[in-house]
């Protein structure tokens, strides 16, 4: 696109600007029209998309956006599932039955997003306990390992996370990943912390059971 070059009206030559860089000068071209408006526009504009989503109005921004997609997609993949129930049984078929493993997944997913910064990749401990060893930490039972997550421990040192997953299967199958981690060896693992207890089963937790049945 061109544009006429603004010329000295008595010696025809164009318009140079006052600075020199270097001996070096320009031409004195004004921007188009169009183009100034145009900026304008985006700056006006602007003000008008922080007011509508930057102000805290419940959804509106793009991370509720997200969160209701999010929602949306783990309803139509936990379909054949129906809501599990967090008790022993369910935690303990969901962590080690092969025929699973592809739910399994959506814990660990939810593990390397959420856990890993304090209790390692691969569990093997940091900032939190290590989640690969026989010694646990308000675990007496496989069934509570739900029942931390969700209602936190320590004093706070562990959050709550019951109320910030999008589904309720998210918790179960969170739990059931960090039971399977039990007896893996870690990178670099840290000390024991806790209480030994016995192997995971399926009758031992405080959790009220009501068994969900997968999906074939």
């Amino acid at each position: 696109m061109s544009y006429a070059i603004d010329q000295d009206s008595e010696s025809n030559e164009p318009k140079l600007t006052d600075h020199s860089y270097d001996g070096i000068q320009e031409y004195d071209n004004p921007m188009p029209g169009w183009w100034v408006w145009l900026f304008v526009g985006t700056v006006l504009f602007s003000g008008v998309y922080w007011l509508y989503f930057e102000t805290g109005v419940p959804d509106r921004s793009i991370f509720d956006d997200y969160k209701s997609h999010q929602t949306s997609v783990m309803t139509k993949r936990f379909g054949k599932l129906g809501e599990l129930k967090p008790d022993a049984q369910t935690i303990l078929l969901y962590s080690s039955d092969p025929e699973l493993e592809k739910w399994l997944a959506v814990g660990e997913s939810t593990f390397l997003t959420n856990c890993a910064s304090c209790h390692g990749i691969d569990g093997g401990g940091g900032i939190g306990p290590n989640l690969t060893d026989d010694h646990w930490k308000g675990v007496q039972s496989i069934g509570d390992i739900a029942n931390v997550i969700k209602n936190g421990a320590n004093n706070g040192a562990m959050p709550a996370w019951g109320t910030r997953f999008n589904h309720p299967n998210v918790l179960v199958l969170t739990s059931a990943y960090i039971a399977s981690l039990r007896g893996t060896t870690p990178s670099n693992p840290k000390a024991p912390e806790g209480n030994v207890i016995g192997p995971w089963a399926a009758g031992d937790s405080t959790a009220p059971s009501s068994p969900a049945q997968p999906a074939n």
